[in-house]
């Protein structure tokens, strides 16, 4: 599952998937319920899969996200000192405007469907 999710997440970006793919809270829902009406085992699997999804994208190495602070961590270790506030702060901006601008694009995805 994991690695569907690194797959797909290289695929939009490089184009070769749209990224009319992307799911926001409103798809999550009308699929949660979709699965709790097939039984509980099919709305357990889609709640283990949501989890693997978000536990994998939470480890990109994207400032604001736990992958983010561990790539902090390494280029610590690999300087021996840790990077200056200001560049940590520029980084965790950039960071919190992607992670907005893709859950942006997923809202607005959802509100497309409708």
């Amino acid at each position: 599952m994991s690695v569907l999710t690194l797959e797909s997440l290289k695929k939009m970006l490089f184009g070769e998937l749209s990224v009319k793919n992307l799911s926001g809270p409103i798809t999550i829902a009308k699929v949660a319920g979709a699965s709790a009406q097939s039984g509980i085992a099919d709305f357990l699997n889609f709640l283990a899969y949501l989890s693997i999804s978000l536990g994998v994208l939470n480890l990109l190495p994207i400032p604001v996200l736990d992958g983010g602070h561990l790539l902090f961590y390494l280029i610590e270790w690999a300087r021996g000192r840790p990077l200056s506030d200001r560049v940590q702060g520029w980084g965790i901006q950039i960071g919190i405007s992607l992670v907005v601008g893709v859950m942006l694009l997923a809202l607005v995805n959802d509100l497309g469907r409708l």
